[in-house]
């Protein structure tokens, strides 16, 4: 693997057209409009692969199983792996969800609900780190799979303290359903827009770059 500690240049891989990586000198992104697959070098990479066959309705949905249509574990055309080995060869940092199956379908060690990293593999460290520390709207628990010269330093461990909203859940069938639930006691706290889930908050984002970067300190103060 090539020193990080020179390095400026970060490619983003598997990111939001549009999204938080883009305009940001230094950062070249990679959105669905090229094929982060192809990646080569030179740079060290954050990549963001896609997540949706690999977290709990990875088979659809309930949905979808309604329709008697069941999606296959892990058929992301190969996003995942990809992103995993330019992690490993060029350096840098992957992120996924929270009990993302691609742990264990590639032998990555399940980090700690406490938090801190421990050893992945033979290539590199993982964490658990939850995005509500960095300014999400929802905690947004998230793991983390880096490749750096160095042991990362610490990052913000735990849950974060604070009122955040749901990224699923229960929901209200209409209003006057709504009023009658809170006329009874339940708190009604709206869940994070579709359009706002998946995006990564500058500070969060930041900190990743920091981590490809092998350079800042992205301590817990």
């Amino acid at each position: 693997m090539r020193r990080l500690d020179d390095v400026r240049n970060i490619a983003a891989l598997f990111v939001e057209t549009d999204g938080p990586y883009f305009g940001l000198p230094g950062v070249e992104p990679w959105d669905h409009r090229r094929d982060a697959r192809l990646y080569d070098g030179p740079w060290a990479v954050v990549a963001h692969p896609p997540c949706a066959r690999w977290g709990s309705f990875w088979y659809g949905g309930p949905l979808n199983h309604r329709k008697g249509i069941r999606l296959n574990m892990g058929d992301d055309g190969g996003c995942f792996e990809s992103a995993m080995k330019s992690v490993r060869v060029f350096g840098g940092v992957l992120e996924h969800p929270r009990g993302s199956r691609a742990w264990a379908h590639f032998g990555l060690a399940r980090p700690p609900l406490c938090g801190g990293w421990v050893r992945a593999d033979a290539w590199g460290w993982t964490c658990e780190v939850w995005q509500g520390w960095y300014g999400h709207l929802a905690l947004k628990p998230t793991w983390l799979y880096a490749v750096t010269n160095r042991a990362p330093l610490a990052l913000k461990w735990g849950r974060p303290r604070g009122d955040f909203r749901p990224i699923s859940g229960a929901s209200f069938r209409s209003k006057e359903h709504r009023a009658r639930a809170i006329a009874k006691g339940w708190k009604y706290v709206p869940r994070v827009p579709s359009a706002l889930r998946h995006l990564t908050p500058p500070a969060f984002r930041d900190t990743l770059l920091s981590i490809a970067r092998g350079q800042a300190d992205y301590g817990t103060d």
